[in-house]
């Protein structure tokens, strides 16, 4: 973890702003009380650090959490792309383990690891500057009375970069899982689809990648944000601000498996074509789709549901960890502005 705290003191400390624009111009800013040194201040809401700092949450995020359930994608793609052998959960897991041994369920790991880690560097720091800008671009009443659309729109234009970020490593990652002439490492297998396939056989699956991931994000963001919401409005006995921040957490994580489960259901149809396309390099989604017909896309939806919903969960839980220990704003959920409120009373 020392390496860890190194390099997060280290972008706190570094100047950003030849990374990212400034939005000063175009967003609403927000600044947090403080009541330690200047160097613990906080960093200013949407400023060029704040983004720096969102986007390496959020790659410690996914890339940590999608490491660690390595074996449960493993036998989820393995359902999806023989469902004649695997069967279910618990059949795949005992097939996968007899075949290859304990070890065999952490196939895949490195490219599941720098993948991820990638996509979640793009998914939370361009989510964070898209949803600044388009509430900006709308202004403070509409951002309010648009906030559901602005969700939805900034994490499908973030979701659209971070896949860009993800394929080549999805494709590597399904290839070593699914494929039983595949090299097992990453060192291995991306250049021997290199070799054979050229670039595109990393890009291949953007296509469906982009089907599964972005309505997979836009549900899991906007769902978390409305969930986190309606908590604070009708679960939680206290307003948010009386709240620790270990139970502010707490409900981080509750309305982040919620959208999960809602996150896998919406997506499952589109991860099953990504696995076979990366199994079969000669296979088209058209082909696939007539030969699995509608039961077929939805092999290993079980498994799936479990997985991305603890995955979820975890996510938002790291994510937001983070953001406290980065001592970084994090805004209650919205309320109406009171311009909205006085505008509504007059009529």
């Amino acid at each position: 973890m020392g390496l860890f705290y190194d390099v997060c003191e280290s972008v706190k400390k570094s100047d950003t702003s030849s990374i990212l624009p400034s939005p000063a111009n175009i967003i609403r800013t927000a600044k947090c009380a403080s009541g330690g040194s200047s160097s613990d201040a906080p960093v200013e809401f949407g400023s060029a650090k704040f983004y720096a700092l969102c986007s390496l949450g959020g790659s410690l995020s996914c890339g940590v959490t999608h490491c660690a359930i390595t074996p449960l994608d493993l036998v989820k793609c393995r359902i999806q792309v023989n469902k004649e052998k695997y069967g279910g959960m618990v059949q795949g897991f005992k097939v996968t383990v007899a075949e290859e041994g304990i070890r065999g369920l952490g196939r895949g790991w490195a490219p599941t690891f720098i993948g991820y880690s990638m996509q979640g560097l793009g998914k939370f720091g361009f989510y964070e500057m898209f949803k600044n800008v388009y509430s900006g671009m709308l202004g403070e009443e509409n951002a309010f009375l648009w906030r559901t659309s602005i969700y939805l729109a900034a994490s499908a234009s973030a979701e659209f970069f971070a896949d860009i970020f993800l394929a080549p490593m999805e494709a590597v990652k399904v290839r070593i899982q699914t494929s039983p002439t595949a090299p097992p490492t990453l060192r291995a297998c991306a250049p021997m689809i290199y070799k054979a396939e050229g670039l595109n056989g990393f890009f291949k699956g953007l296509p469906p990648l982009w089907s599964r991931q972005i309505p997979y994000t836009m549900m899991k963001f906007t769902c978390f944000e409305k969930t986190v919401e309606a908590l604070y409005q009708y679960v939680v006995p206290k307003p948010r601000a009386e709240c620790s921040k270990s139970e502010q957490l707490m409900v981080t994580f509750t309305a982040g498996y919620i959208a999960g489960v809602f996150c896998a259901v919406v997506s499952h149809p589109p991860d099953t074509l990504v696995s076979k396309l990366n199994q079969d390099s000669n296979a088209t989604i058209g082909g696939l789709i007539k030969k699995l017909g509608f039961g077929g896309l939805w092999g290993g939806l079980g498994p799936r549901i479990v997985m991305v919903g603890t995955l979820t969960a975890l996510q938002w839980f790291i994510y937001d960890s983070f953001k406290v220990a980065m001592n970084l704003p994090r805004p209650p959920p919205p309320t109406m502005p009171e311009s909205l409120k006085k505008k509504l009373e007059a009529k």
